[in-house]
């Protein structure tokens, strides 16, 4: 049937109606088009484009507006269509409707996927890990090729910028710890030994863990977001461009410094937390300085502070390590460099959990 320049054809088809189209659908026809597809009967119309030779915008948004202002009831897909058609479709994201919508994934394709993803970010985290070990070594064995400049610089925003906050969250926690000990010690005449769990518990374990989460929300985030931030503006790949190894040349420094600085802050947390359980002990408990001092020292054995140590170390590589991760992994554009910075934290806060935990069961075991 030839109606004017559009040239169609109706044919009855398993499901509907079959509305067969043939030649160039242009402009000129473009009305006619749009009359046929908006006065159609209720029920399936599968548009047949496989013999279009060509087709414009206007045709394109005729089958639109048709799509748009059909009857009720009326239904309309996109059958085959030629490679001139499809072009033309593709443009506004229009196709053949002959595919069934793919069902959302199931528990265990959505658990699969998890599992997967997992497994690489894990492999992804474990090669990081080797290849900025293995630059740290290297920088260690030949100092003058380590970056002192960059070094310095994150040491001194690493340290001496967080002396503030790591030296009042600790004090407030020494003084908690202290009164939360006291109200239960003082029932039985033993207020002394407020001393003793106050040292303990900040020395292996508040100090090195207040501190480690400080230093990976303030450093460990900042770390994420500055390679992030290199990363999307591709000043990464430049450097790779230029023969210059982004590990040696950024993670090195990061790395070492937080090594340097993360055991140090911790010290400073201990003695301040001390401060504050020495403060409830004199002044809330009536106890001498001279006994405070003394019981707490007792308490104390140089494995403790050896315990610290060796958190607060393994703490700081595990915060830059993450940092380092997530920053070189992103992809898109700035929008992800605070969605990464934030996962960086949460992820780094969860490390420190957990490590905190494996090495308390190791240390008990040991001792």
């Amino acid at each position: 049937m030839v109606d004017g320049r559009l040239s169609y054809r109706r044919e009855a088809g398993p499901s509907g109606e079959i509305l067969r189209l043939e030649g160039e659908l242009t402009r000129g026809v473009a009305g006619e088009l749009t009359s046929l597809l908006t006065e159609r009967r209720p029920g399936r119309l599968t548009l047949d484009l496989s013999a279009v030779s060509g087709m414009d915008s206007a045709a394109v948004g005729a089958l639109i507006y048709g799509w748009r202002t059909a009857r009720p009831g009326a239904e309309l897909v996109v059958g085959p269509v030629s490679a001139s058609a499809e072009r033309a479709l593709a443009l506004f994201r229009i196709g053949p409707d002959n595919e069934k919508p793919v069902p959302p994934p199931g528990v265990a394709e959505s658990v699969g996927a998890g599992v997967y993803a997992a497994r690489e970010g894990a492999r992804s985290l474990l090669q990081l890990a080797a290849d900025s070990t293995f630059a740290l070594v290297a920088a260690l064995g030949r100092p003058a090729r380590l970056r002192w400049a960059a070094l310095v610089e994150q040491s001194i925003d690493i340290g001496s910028r967080a002396l503030g906050i790591v030296a009042l969250i600790t004090f407030l926690v020494g003084l908690t710890v202290a009164f939360q000990s006291a109200y239960q010690l003082r029932q039985f005449g033993a207020a002394i030994y407020v001393a003793d769990l106050t040292a303990v518990s900040v020395v292996r374990e508040m100090g090195p863990l207040m501190t480690a989460i400080l230093v990976a929300g303030r450093s460990g985030s900042s770390i994420a977001a500055e390679v992030a931030t290199m990363q999307v503006s591709e000043e990464i790949d430049a450097l790779k461009v230029m023969g210059v190894d982004p590990i040696g040349f950024l993670a090195v420094p990061r790395l070492l410094g937080l090594l340097l600085v993360v055991p140090l802050l911790t010290a400073l947390a201990d003695v301040v937390g001390l401060a504050g359980g020495f403060l409830v002990g004199t002044l809330y408990l009536d106890l001498t300085p001279v006994a405070f001092l003394d019981e707490a020292v007792k308490a104390l054995k140089p494995w403790d502070l050896v315990t610290g140590v060796i958190k607060s170390a393994s703490f700081a590589y595990g915060i830059g390590l993450i940092g380092l991760f997530y920053g070189f992994r992103v992809r898109g554009g700035a929008s992800e460099v605070g969605r990464t910075t934030t996962a960086s934290v949460v992820a780094s806060i969860f490390y420190i959990i957990v490590a905190d935990c494996a090495f308390s069961v190791v240390f008990y075991i040991l001792l």
